[in-house]
């Protein structure tokens, strides 16, 4: 219904790819935390950066269902850090870049970006904010012809080995959620800083808190329209949150396929444990679970490639697929027993990994409160003008 012919032969090169050229230094980026810098140009030059933008700055222009496979089968290597820092960089920070920013700025940032030879960060959320986007408290003063940036991000992807950042700050605080402004800035603008942070999972990923310190930018820097940066992020968040959907499905998928392997493999009292009942019929409640996210995100793609504003949605889809595949971890590591347990097999990974699911790209709580809003207040959100 969605993947056609040429779907399948990107899917089956970029699977190739990963397995050449990723997998055999997955295990020394989460030992050290630290992506290195040739696997990215690597990956622009196959092209895996550009598959959604124009042909202009060299992308490929492609519908999103390219995108749902270069999710799917980077969540199938076991490193979601990896795969975070890839599509942070991809779907975060070349998505205002190419939204919002001039033909200036694309040939700056985005040509580059698509090749691999530049790497970004989005920084949106705050200490004090979290997923409280419209409270965040960085602030971007003009003067003389230039903004004066000051203020804190954390949790950002890409934050420490970034070359540049696409950054949320107020410029009309007073006017609250309707005086943010987004703007780009090159790493080694003086008054920028990162500390990069230690995590549960995620670990080959280098996630930092960032400071500015009168860190002074040229008014050309800013990005689209002034005080407009809240409709563009929210714009924006309807992919991140499929992207996080789909992300859950196919690593819930790939876990499911492991501990059903692992299942015929073992035996117990005399028989393949996958011929007991009671682990059977936990196995079928997962598979029926993840088809369903599966097929709800693969509508909601669709409809979010053919032009439809599809915040609801993409929240709903966010929400559903990552506590689904918080489960299926769960029930994954249980089939595999004390072996679950141990970081020489899959599973411990997984475990860890998934469990920002629910957490990152807008928590739980608060996707329940906008879809609330949505189908029992009757609010409607409308795309940036």
């Amino acid at each position: 219904m969605y993947f056609t012919e040429e779907h399948e032969l990107f899917r089956k090169s970029l699977k190739d790819f990963l397995q050449k050229e990723v997998v055999p230094h997955i295990n020394k980026w989460e030992e050290t935390g630290t992506v290195e810098r040739f696997i990215w140009k690597k990956m622009g030059e196959m092209g895996f950066f550009g598959i959604n933008y124009p042909e202009k700055y060299g992308g490929l222009d492609l519908d999103l269902f390219y995108t749902v496979i270069f999710l799917e089968e980077l969540q199938k290597i076991n490193s979601a850090g990896f795969a975070a820092n890839m599509w942070a960089h991809a779907y975060l920070a070349m998505t205002h870049l190419n939204k919002e920013g001039s033909d200036d700025i694309k040939e700056k940032y985005l040509a580059p970006s698509i090749t691999g030879d530049k790497i970004g960060c989005l920084c949106i959320t705050e200490p004090f904010g979290g997923s409280d986007v419209s409270g965040m408290r960085t602030t971007a003063v003009k003067k003389d012809g230039n903004y004066v940036i000051n203020g804190s991000k954390t949790f950002i992807t890409n934050g420490v080995y970034s070359d540049y950042l696409v950054v949320a700050a107020k410029t009309s605080p007073e006017l609250g959620g309707k005086g943010i402004s987004i703007f780009v800035m090159d790493r080694d603008t003086p008054g920028i800083s990162s500390t990069k942070l230690d995590k549960l999972g995620w670990r080959a990923s280098d996630t930092a808190e960032i400071a500015f310190d009168n860190v002074t930018i040229p008014a050309e820097n800013l990005m689209g329209e002034e005080n407009m940066g809240f409709p563009y992020i929210m714009q924006h968040f309807a992919l991140e949150r499929l992207i996080m959907a789909v992300n859950a499905h196919a690593r819930s998928e790939f876990a499911l396929d492991y501990a059903i392997q692992y299942m015929k493999d073992r035996v117990a009292f005399g028989k393949s444990i996958s011929e007991f009942q009671a682990l059977r019929h936990n196995v079928a409640q997962m598979a029926s679970e993840i088809e369903v996210c599966k097929t709800f995100n693969y509508s909601t793609m669709k409809r979010l490639n053919d032009g439809e504003y599809v915040v609801k949605e993409a929240t709903m889809a966010k929400l559903t697929s990552t506590k689904m595949s918080d489960d299926v971890m769960y029930q994954c590591l249980q089939l595999l027993g004390g072996y679950g347990y141990m970081e020489d097999y899959p599973m411990a990974r997984l475990f860890r990994d998934s469990r920002l699911g629910p957490i990152g790209g807008g928590t739980s709580e608060i996707l329940r409160e906008i879809i609330a809003k949505m189908v029992i207040d009757g609010k409607g959100y409308k795309p940036a003008t």
